[in-house]
C-alpha cells in the first residue's frame, strides 16, 4: 500500500512518511536526563509530532531493556475539570491499563484496588509508589497532554508528582516527562476558590524543559524525498524554498501541503505528473481557504486577549509599542502556540508564510463576505492583468465611505486600515491570484505583493505589483520621502515588478475627507511610483 503524508494524529511509519522522531531532540542528553532519575518537560505547537516522539522514545526505551517505558495522555481529565477525584482516578486506571499492556501481565490493574479508598489529594502519589515497587524495573513515565488538565486538577497531579519525587527509583518512577504545548512552569494556574499558582511552584522538582523544533530544510527535502522515492512523483527544485517560505518547517504545515498536492488535487494523483510551484501555491490557497482543523484552532486563538496584545501591533506594524512593552508571558503564550518567532537581535514576528496569511484574512473574513463587489471585468485590462489604479480609486470611496464604522468593528481596530485595504484587496484577488504579506513588530509598514498569473499553466507571464501601507505619524511630505524608499526597496527584493504604490492612512482626524483622499504619480531612482493618501 502506498504510503502518504500525515496531517492528524501521531505517526505511523508503515503507512505514512515518517522521519525518525528520536533525531529531532539530543537522545544523548534524554537518556542522561533519565538515567540521572530527573523529571523534565517537553513542549511543542499542536500537531508537531511531539506524541511520535514520545512513543518513539517509549519503544526504544523498553528494547534497550534498562526501564519500563509507558506511556499515557490525560487529555481525557479537561472534561473533569476540577473534578479532582475524577481526574486522578481516571489518570491512575490510564497508567495501571497502559503498564499492563507494556508489561503483559495484569498486576499493575490489580494494584488499582489498593487505592479506591485513599483520599484524591494522595491517590496518584500512591498507585505510583505502589507500582514502581511491583514492577521488576525503574518506570519511565510519560505523561501527554498535561496542559489540559485545568485548575485544582492540574495543581493535584502536579503536587502529587511532587510528594513522592524522594521515593524514586524504588517506589516512584525513575523519570516522569510532562508534555504538552506549553511548559508546566509557565502556567498561571487558577483554583476553584480563584486564586492564582504558577506552575513552577506546583512542580519546582522539574530539572528542564526541552522544546522540539520544527523541521530544518534538509529534513524537509527527506520527507518530500520517501513520497518521491516510493511514487517516483517529482517535486521540482523551486517547490522547497516556497514550502520553507510558507512553513519555516511547522511539521503539520509542512505534510498539509504535500498531502494536499500530491493526493487531494485528483490530477496529481498521477504520479508522472511533476509538483510545480504553481501548484504548491493552490495547495496553499486551499488550505487556508478550507480551514483545516490546525489552521481552525490557531483562529480561535486570535480572539484571547493574550494573543492579542502581541499580534495586533504586530499587524498594525505600530511604532507606539515596543516588544518590551508587551507582557514576557503573553510573548512566552504565543511562542509556545507556534504564531510567533522571538530571536535574537530581530523584531518579533508571525511564525511562517502561511500564518501571515491565515491572520489578517480571517480577521477580516465577515467584512469580505459583505463587501459588495462589481463584475470582475471592470478591473481586468484586455490582457488579464488588473488595473490596480481602478482597484484603489475604487476603494479610497470605499474608505471614505465605511472606514470610520468598520474600522471599529474589527477585533484588532488599531490595525484596521490595514486589514481593511487587505479584505478589500482579499476579495477581488481571490481565485485569481496571490497576495503576499510581510510585516512585523518595529517595521512600520506593511508590504503587499500582489502576484496575478496572465495565463493558466506554470512558467507563464505574472503581474507583480507592490503595495506599501503605512499609518501617518508626523510630517507628510517626510513620511512619503521615507515610503517611497521603501517602496523602491521593496520592489528590488521582489524583482520584476509592473508597478509601485505607496498608500499612506492619516488617522489623526484633524483633516477632512477631501484633504485626505488623494493620489498623484512620484518618480524615485528612475521609478514612478503612485502615492495614495487616505
Amino acid at each position: 500500500m502506498e504510503r502518504y503524508f500525515n496531517t492528524a494524529g501521531s505517526n505511523v511509519p508503515s503507512m505514512q512518511y515518517t522521519l525518525d522522531p528520536l533525531s529531532r531532540l539530543d537522545l544523548d542528553e534524554i537518556l542522561t536526563l533519565i538515567r540521572q532519575g530527573k523529571y523534565f518537560g517537553l513542549h511543542a505547537p499542536r500537531l508537531s509530532g511531539k506524541t511520535s516522539y514520545l512513543l518513539a522514545l517509549r519503544d526504544y526505551l523498553n528494547e534497550r531493556g534498562d526501564y519500563i517505558a509507558v506511556y499515557v495522555n490525560v487529555e481525557g481529565g479537561q472534561a473533569a475539570r476540577n473534578d479532582v477525584l475524577t481526574v486522578i482516578s481516571g489518570a491512575c486506571e490510564t497508567i495501571g491499563h497502559r503498564t499492563a499492556a507494556v508489561i503483559k501481565d495484569q498486576t499493575p490493574i490489580q494494584l488499582l484496588e489498593q487505592i479506591k479508598s485513599v483520599s484524591s489529594s494522595a491517590m496518584l502519589t500512591s498507585y505510583l509508589s505502589y507500582l514502581s515497587e511491583a514492577l521488576p524495573k525503574p518506570l519511565v513515565l510519560f505523561i501527554d497532554e498535561i496542559d489540559a488538565l485545568v485548575g485544582d486538577s492540574l495543581v493535584s497531579v502536579l503536587r502529587q508528582i511532587r510528594a513522592g519525587y524522594d521515593e524514586r527509583p524504588t517506589r516512584f518512577p525513575q523519570s516522569i516527562v510532562l508534555c504538552g504545548v506549553r511548559d508546566v512552569r509557565d502556567h498561571r494556574i487558577v483554583l476553584s476558590n480563584q486564586d492564582i499558582i504558577t506552575g513552577g511552584s506546583s512542580f519546582n522538582i522539574k530539572a528542564k524543559s526541552l522544546r522540539l523544533g520544527n523541521f530544518t530544510p534538509d529534513e524537509i527535502r527527506a520527507l518530500y524525498g520517501q513520497h518521491t522515492a516510493e511514487t517516483g512523483q517529482v517535486f521540482e527544485e523551486e517547490c522547497f524554498p516556497l514550502v520553507w517560505q510558507a512553513t519555516e518547517g511547522q511539521p503539520w504545515l509542512v505534510n498539509a501541503l504535500a498531502h494536499e498536492v500530491t493526493n487531494k488535487m485528483r490530477e496529481n494523483r498521477d504520479r508522472t505528473v511533476r509538483i510545480t510551484p504553481e501548484m504548491m501555491y493552490r495547495a496553499q490557497e486551499r488550505i487556508i481557504y478550507r480551514r483545516d482543523t490546525h489552521i481552525d484552532q490557531l483562529i480561535d486563538k486570535l480572539r484571547e486577549p493574550r494573543v492579542k496584545r502581541v499580534i495586533e501591533p504586530i499587524i498594525a506594524n505600530s511604532d507606539n509599542v515596543q516588544q518590551q512593552d508587551i507582557p514576557d508571558d503573553d510573548i512566552m503564550y504565543c511562542t509556545d502556540l507556534g504564531l510567533v518567532k522571538k530571536e535574537t537581535g530581530r523584531p518579533l514576528r508571525i511564525a511562517c508564510g502561511i500564518y501571515r496569511e491565515i491572520i489578517p484574512r480571517e480577521l477580516t473574513w465577515s467584512k469580505q463576505q459583505t463587501m459588495i463587489t462589481q463584475e470582475p471585468v471592470w478591473y481586468l485590462n484586455a490582457d488579464g492583468s488588473l488595473n490596480i489604479e481602478k482597484l484603489l480609486l475604487d476603494f479610497q470611496q470605499f474608505f471614505r465611505q465605511n472606514a470610520d464604522s468598520w474600522i471599529g468593528q474589527f477585533d484588532y481596530a488599531e490595525a484596521g486600515p490595514q486589514l481593511l485595504l487587505q479584505a478589500f484587496l482579499q476579495r477581488v484577488v481571490n481565485g485569481g491570484g496571490y497576495i503576499d504579506r510581510e510585516y512585523g513588530l518595529g517595521r512600520r509598514r506593511t508590504d503587499l505583493l500582489i502576484r496575478k498569473p496572465l495565463t493558466d499553466g506554470y512558467g507563464g507571464p505574472i503581474q507583480r505589483v507592490v503595495l506599501e501601507l503605512k499609518i501617518l505619524r508626523g510630517d507628510l511630505e517626510k513620511t512619503i520621502e521615507k515610503g517611497l524608499e521603501q517602496t523602491s526597496a521593496y520592489m528590488d527584493l521582489v524583482g520584476a515588478v509592473d508597478e509601485g504604490h505607496f498608500i499612506v492612512f492619516d488617522r489623526s482626524g484633524s483633516k477632512t475627507w477631501d484633504e485626505r483622499i488623494w493620489h498623484e504619480t512620484r518618480q524615485y531612482q528612475g521609478r514612478s511610483i503612485m502615492v495614495w493618501g487616505m
